[in-house]
């Protein structure tokens, strides 16, 4: 299952990678200042989460407990970068992804915390 972490960690990094370069060069999507600094936020919020989703990988393959957190930051960047991204792009979005994104990111910090201090 480790290696499920890492690989959606390091597709993260790519895919922020991409949106930073969207949001740099536009590609001919003319964004508004508000749309490229939301898409700015995304793609740093991705990133630092990729970061946390390589850690869990690297974690749960030495026999650390972080599956939970791991899964909650993969579902927490889709939600939450991802209705960014979205609301950026000026695409529909669903209501309440973005908040809900965000409790999983919080969520997924607690739990590997948690992990952190769990001695089994």
């Amino acid at each position: 299952m480790h290696r499920i972490w890492i690989a959606l960690g390091a597709l993260a990094g790519i895919f922020g990678v991409g949106m930073m370069a969207v949001a740099t060069h536009e590609f001919g999507l003319r964004l508004a200042p508000a749309a490229s600094g939301l898409v700015h936020t995304a793609v740093q919020m991705q990133m630092w989460h990729a970061l946390a989703l390589l850690l869990c990988g690297i974690r749960t393959e030495r026999g650390g407990r972080g599956h939970w957190a791991a899964a909650c930051f993969a579902l927490g960047i889709l939600g939450f970068c991802g209705g960014l991204y979205l609301r950026a792009l000026g695409l529909p979005r669903l209501p309440g992804l973005v908040p809900l994104g965000g409790i999983l990111l919080m969520l997924g910090w607690l739990l590997l915390a948690l992990s952190a201090l769990n001695r089994r």
